[in-house]
């Protein structure tokens, strides 16, 4: 993908956007991909990822949608070197995998989450009344020295 050496990252974009710039887009297609072009006033600058590197979609509707969000409505389309189903690069693949595994551990743990706060809240509503801990360890000591009678028993007979 031919696209400008300066990058400008996403917050600054948004930024732009809101104040009314006059803000063109131009997506151009590569392999493994869509990037965007920004430009206003006579600057132009390849939109960026966090590493400063281009910020490429693998598939233009996410990209159509981004741009919808940030409320870019028009823009130009550039599928010369588009290459559809061409990855980038091996690079590219190892980080979006590492991402994907990240991202099902998040919501694992958001999951987990919702669920524990979910067996608390259960809990602080049962209406029934809460055991004492004395009387919880005392009623556990009497059914561990029963079981533990059981098995001495057991043994015994068994020998």
């Amino acid at each position: 993908m031919q696209t400008p050496d300066k990058t400008i990252d996403h917050s600054t974009l948004r930024r732009l956007v809101e104040a009314g710039a006059d803000v063109g887009a131009e997506v151009i297609g590569g392999a493994g991909g869509w990037s965007v072009v920004i430009s206003f006033g006579r600057a132009s600058q390849t939109l960026a990822a966090t590493r400063g590197a281009p910020r490429t979609w693998r598939q233009f509707e996410t990209l159509a949608g981004y741009l919808k969000e940030l409320g870019i409505v028009e823009y130009r389309v550039n599928a010369v070197a588009f290459a559809p189903g061409i990855a980038a690069s091996r690079q590219d693949d190892k980080r979006s995998t590492t991402a994907s595994e990240r991202m099902k551990r998040a919501h694992q743990a958001a999951a987990y989450d919702a669920w524990f706060r979910e067996q608390v809240q259960a809990s602080i509503d049962d209406p029934r009344a809460s055991v004492d801990d004395a009387a919880a360890k005392k009623d556990f000591a009497t059914k561990r020295a029963a079981l533990t009678k059981g098995v001495v028993a057991v043994k015994k007979a068994a020998h």
